[in-house]
């Protein structure tokens, strides 16, 4: 769960660009991302987005996949970026609906949703479904065999 902390600006410290657990040479207890008053451990960050990256798996998040982040709240968008990177794919800011044809699909909330049109499909946060298949996945980390088998359904 996030801590709080006094900063109100938004950091994020280095991560690395592979399935590996996230900056493994870093204490899993020091803090890789701050927003607001909200810290997030790199443990915390990890098994976050293991979860979502086992999500967008089975979306079909494979590497070289274009997955645009649209409308996310900064810790949602620092969780997404780390599961998209560890699935091989690309992370894409969604500025326009050109975007929105160069992307395999994305990922952002309810509130923002209707603003992105239906050129490619959604992940929503923070729809029950999601929400349901994100807390009851498992956070362990991405193993060969799910990568593997994500790159030979592409």
């Amino acid at each position: 769960m996030c801590k709080p902390v006094e900063s109100p600006v938004a950091t994020l410290v280095t991560l690395r660009t592979s399935a590996q657990p996230l900056a493994p040479q870093a204490d899993p207890a020091a803090v890789a991302a701050t927003v607001g008053d909200c810290a997030l451990t790199y443990a915390e960050l990890d098994r976050w987005s293991n979860r979502m990256a086992r999500m967008l798996l089975n979306l079909g998040a494979r590497p070289g996949t274009r997955v645009a982040i649209a409308g996310l709240p900064q810790l949602e968008a620092i969780v997404a970026r780390a599961a998209i990177t560890k699935t091989g794919a690309i992370a894409v800011p969604f500025t326009t609906e050109i975007t929105a044809s160069r992307v395999d699909f994305g990922i952002t909330i309810k509130d923002e949703r209707d603003a992105f049109g239906d050129t490619a499909r959604w992940l929503v946060l923070d729809e029950r479904s999601t929400l349901v298949q994100y807390l009851t996945g498992s956070d362990a980390p991405l193993s060969a065999a799910e990568l593997h088998m994500a790159r030979m359904a592409s």
